[in-house]
């Protein structure tokens, strides 16, 4: 059996936990394949300046820190902004995959241009940083926001009749006024509109998590993972003072 962790991007109750969880339902995946869900100790209230990226990328290297020495075979990022994993991938050997990139590769597999449907503006510095790194600028055809603050313990639960439509009129007009080929959702917090939007706009929408863990499980059946010359290991190795910065920040946060 092979396990996959996944790092959910702030700490939050079991009952927060589950909503992340059911993103498995919209992928079906092999029996020999498990995945844990595992929210970070500490990170920032949400992911609106730099500030805020600087604190998740330290979050979700701290969680992810003794994944392979845990027994896991690969780790998945829970948050678009792909924060912590070129940091995990310097560390580990197993496959790292954050949603942000690997969504936006695939849409570009998909079609000729993609616009990106966000939940609100403070969140576009995360995916210019990604399409820069890609070299994917011109590639994307808009990022479009319907200006509602998400919530990212609730997620879209209760808020779905108020906000599905806003999220299908903002995709459609994407597709129709910005000649986007593909959708990708902005944020693993929208996944629960994913179904509602796939059924009602004319071209492919990427549900960002469950891609994450297809690719987990097909990049280890295919034995693949990242190049470490390109995420080469540290001359000098930290491991104990992330852990005890990370527990000492957690113990403030307490």
């Amino acid at each position: 059996m092979k396990r996959v962790l996944v790092i959910v991007p702030f700490p939050m109750t079991d009952e927060e936990l589950g909503r992340r969880k059911d993103q498995l339902k919209s992928v079906k995946l092999g029996p020999d394949i498990a995945f844990d869900f595992r929210p970070v100790r500490v990170g920032p209230a949400n992911y609106t300046s730099q500030h805020d990226f600087t604190l998740a990328d330290f979050s979700i290297l701290d969680a992810g820190l003794d994944a392979q020495a845990e027994g896991y075979d690969a780790v998945c990022i829970d948050t678009m902004s792909d924060s912590g994993m070129s940091a995990l991938r310097s560390l580990l050997t197993i496959p790292v995959i954050g949603p942000g990139r690997h969504a936006m590769l695939v849409a570009q597999m998909l079609g000729e241009k993609f616009s990106i449907l966000v939940m609100w503006d403070r969140w576009k510095p995360l995916y210019a940083k990604t399409l820069g790194e890609l070299g994917m600028r011109d590639k994307c055809a808009s990022i479009r926001s319907i200006g509602v603050r998400p919530d990212n313990k609730a997620l879209l639960s209760g808020k779905e009749d108020a906000v599905f439509p806003l999220l299908l009129e903002a995709a459609q007009r994407c597709v129709d006024e910005d000649g986007a080929d593909a959708i990708i959702l902005g944020s693993t917090t929208m996944h629960q509109a994913h179904a509602y939007l796939a059924e009602r706009l004319p071209v492919p929408v990427i549900n960002p998590g469950p891609l994450t863990y297809r690719l987990a499980e097909t990049a280890l059946r295919l034995k693949l993972t990242h190049s470490k010359a390109t995420y080469p290991a540290p001359l000098v190795p930290k491991p104990d003072m992330i852990r005890a910065i990370g527990a000492a920040g957690a113990a403030k946060g307490a």
